[in-house]
Formats: structure tokens, C-alpha cells, sequence
């Protein structure tokens, strides 16, 4: 979204996060466009000079569908600075829109729905880029218990995990119902995370920045006693708010027992691939590496992603101690190129085969969109591949996937767009 870190460049662009006053097109240019003379997609960012993970990518178009025979088209507008996109598991097919100022809106076929399905905007401080009303997970067995949670900034400096409840009419939650499972202090106004994700293992997971500023200059991502630049863990459904997992890594000792994986900077967007189970992280990077972070499904607690002893796979601050497992990012890009804050998506398990396995991502400032395919079928040094596909023009806050399998965009402009073929 957002810089996710500050940027005062980009400042008198967000902050004016008014609708369109008309439909935008299709976004129709791929990133090959640019280069007429190649009939294969462009290669990513070159690879840097030093020994890191990302020099193992192998970049193989014939793995990817061409580009230009598809489109994001225009799904929904009119939405004031969309940050979120999710389908509830109940069937409905409705999708529901995160609007940072705090709200959340019902996308239908005819344009909006009635009203807001849930107006917060009394307890959410969105005056800051990075703040407002954040994340939206619906609990697995939403269409029997009508429960939903949310992550937003509130007037009071922290960063708020709580748990509501849809009232008798399903187009709207009941904002009264709010039960807060966390709120935890935060010393900046930048660096809060947002996302929300319930696992295969029903667990709800939450992805929180590092407290803000730069640099980490509190030592958040490295302090397993803190739940700031982490990934939290929590059972919503053992305990009131919540209970802790037995297999989270500091459940006993050693840190914060919500903690289950740390070292991270911000984490805005995660998702987990709704066939393999695999965890995607896109954590915002500090002045030069956007990062991708992924864990496989079945992986124990305790990750640690690096920060603030590494940006991406580049060494930044300090000597991690002896021992320390500083685990590597799968796929990162430079500030060099144009990208300044990376939005974490999808691996694609909708109808379009050609696209099956795909995880796509996008930049903020950039508008470039990149697949990234996992084969863990080869040797490691190719089981990453990844490229540039799309060149959007837009300001992606945020990716969305709906229960079968197609993946959606959001432009912070108001616009949400969809993946499709073109005829």
C-alpha cells in the first residue's frame, strides 16, 4: 500500500484518496510491450553483484502465459482509498472492500451496496499514510458464526486486533460487537502491518510492523518479547479473546507466545496458497530491497526473516549473533528500478489453467506486477522462478482472491480490477 515506509514524494498522492468520477479502463499493458522487438516476456530486475538468494532465480517465460492475452479489467469503482479485498466463506459470492478511513463496503454487480457493512471510522485514526482501518478476515466458519476481525490504528497510538460479529441483516456487521483481542502500543505512526489471514490450520494469523521510524531504532524485528515485527498466531475459537497455540514457538518461554514467525520490517500483505498451504509474506523494505518471504506449509514457528541485520538478503545493521538462522527472501527487487514499497498477493487457483501455481505481486509506486512460480520439484538452486509481467500505471494497495481461485487488485485510486482472458 502506501509507501509503507514514509515518503514524502508520494504524501500528495495518497493522502488524495477521493473516487474517480469515471470507470477506468482495463489495465490491457504488459510488461513486454515495452520491448515490441521480443516476441517472450522481458527479463526481472538484474541480478545484483553479491552472493544472495535471488541470484538462483532462473527466469523461463515459456513458464508464463504471455501477458497480452489477458487483462485486468474493471470490476468495481468508486471506493475511497481501498486497502483490502475479501470473498467471505458463506457462499454469497459478495466481495467486501476495506476502505483505509474505516470502513468496509459490499462490491455488488450493480455497483455498492446499501450501505457500509461496518463504519469504524469513530475509533480509527487513518490522519497517517500508513494508518486506518488495515485488514479483514472472515473466520472460517463464518456463514455459521458470523464473526470477522479487523486490524486498524486507533486514536490512542496502537495498533487494535479485534473480533465483530454480522447483525441479522447480512449486508451489514454489527459495530457494536466489538471484542478486542490485542492493542498494542505503537511508538510511530508508519510500519503497522494490517494483514489478517486465517491458516489451513484455523489459527488467525496477524502480520504487525516494526513500531515505524527507520532503522528499527527500538530493535522491534530482532526482540522476540515484543509483537511489533512480527508474524502473530493465535487460536480465536480456544479461548476468550483468544488462547495460544501449543506448537507456537515461545507458547513456554522465550518471547511473546502470540509470536510465530519475527525479523520482519512490514509486513502489509500475506496470504497463504489455497492448494499447498505455503505462506507468502511481502515485507516493505527500508531504503533499497523490496522483499518476498514464504514458509511451507508444515514449517515450525520461529522463522526468522532477518530484520533489521538484513534488508531483503543484504546485510544492514549490525552482526546477527553465532547460531542465527536468517532466513533468505525468495524473491526481492531494487528501489533502483522504480519500486519503492511492495504489496504481497496471491498464488493463483482460479479457472485459467495457464496461470495455475503463479503467486503474483505488485509494487505500489511502480505499478509493475511480477509472477513468481514455485517448483520445488527441481533442485534448489531453480526451484524459484520469477518475471515481470505487467506494467499497470496503477497504485496497488492490495490483492484479493476470491473462494474460487481468481485473483483481483486494488488501485488506490478507488478502482478494484480482476484477472481475466481476453476474448
Amino acid at each position: 500500500m502506501n509507501r509503507i515506509k514514509t515518503l514524502a514524494v508520494m504524501t500528495a498522492v495518497l493522502l488524495a484518496a477521493c473516487a474517480p468520477q469515471t470507470s477506468p479502463p482495463p489495465i490491457l499493458v504488459p510488461a513486454q510491450a515495452a520491448v515490441a522487438s521480443s516476441p517472450v516476456l522481458p527479463s526481472p530486475l538484474p541480478p545484483t553483484s553479491e552472493p544472495i538468494s535471488t541470484e538462483s532465480l532462473t527466469i523461463e517465460a515459456e513458464r508464463f502465459p504471455n501477458p497480452s492475452a489477458y487483462a485486468w479489467a474493471v470490476i468495481a469503482t468508486g471506493f475511497e482509498s481501498p486497502v483490502d479485498i475479501q470473498f467471505p466463506p458463506d457462499g454469497s459470492g459478495r466481495m467486501f472492500v476495506v476502505e483505509q478511513p474505516g470502513r468496509i463496503r459490499i462490491a455488488t454487480t450493480s455497483g455498492l451496496a446499501k450501505g457500509p457493512f461496518l463504519d469504524i471510522t469513530d475509533r480509527v485514526n487513518s490522519r497517517g499514510n500508513e494508518q486506518g482501518l488495515l485488514g479483514l478476515a472472515f473466520h472460517p466458519r463464518y456463514a455459521e458464526n458470523g464473526l470477522f476481525f479487523v486490524n486498524y490504528t486507533d486514536h490512542g497510538s496502537h495498533n487494535v486486533i479485534a473480533r465483530y460479529r454480522v447483525s441479522g441483516d447480512p449486508d451489514f456487521g454489527d459495530a457494536a460487537s466489538e471484542t478486542i483481542l490485542l492493542s498494542v502500543d505503537d511508538p510511530y505512526g508508519n510500519h503497522n502491518g494490517g494483514v489478517l489471514s486465517f491458516g489451513p490450520d484455523g489459527y488467525l494469523y496477524a502480520g504487525l510492523g516494526d513500531g515505524g521510524s527507520a532503522n528499527d531504532p527500538f530493535g522491534h524485528g530482532q526482540n522476540t518479547g515484543s509483537l511489533l515485527g512480527k508474524i502473530l498466531r493465535v487460536d480465536v475459537d480456544g479461548g476468550e479473546p483468544y488462547a495460544i497455540p501449543g506448537d507456537n514457538p515461545f507458547a513456554k518461554s522465550g518471547g511473546r507466545p502470540e509470536v510465530w514467525a519475527y525479523g520482519l520490517r512490514n509486513p502489509w500483505r500475506m496470504s497463504f496458497d489455497a492448494a499447498t498451504g505455503g505462506l507468502y509474506i511481502g515485507d516493505v523494505g527500508q531504503g533499497v530491497w523490496e522483499e518476498v518471504d514464504f514458509l511451507p506449509a508444515g514449517a515450525p514457528g520461529g522463522a526468522n526473516f532477518g530484520w533489521n541485520y538484513r534488508e531483503g538478503a543484504h546485510a544492514f545493521a549490525g552482526t546477527p549473533p553465532p547460531g542465527a538462522e536468517l532466513i533468505d527472501p525468495v524473491a526481492e527487487y531494487s528501489h533502483n528500478d522504480g519500486g519503492c514499497s511492495i504489496t504481497g498477493g496471491y498464488v493463483y487457483r482460479g479457472s485459467m489453467p495457464e496461470w495455475t501455481g503463479i503467486y503474483l505481486y505488485g509494487d505500489y509506486c511502480s505499478g509493475k506486477l511480477w509472477g513468481l512460480l514455485h517448483t520445488p520439484d527441481v533442485s534448489a538452486e531453480a526451484k524459484w522462478t520469477t518475471n515481470l509481467l505487467y506494467e499497470t500505471g496503477a497504485n496497488i494497495t492490495t490483492f484479493g482472491q476470491d473462494t474460487g481461485g481468481e485473483v483481483y487488485l486494488a488501485d488506490r485510486s478507488g478502482a478494484i480490477y480482476r484477472l481475466e482472458a481476453l476474448p
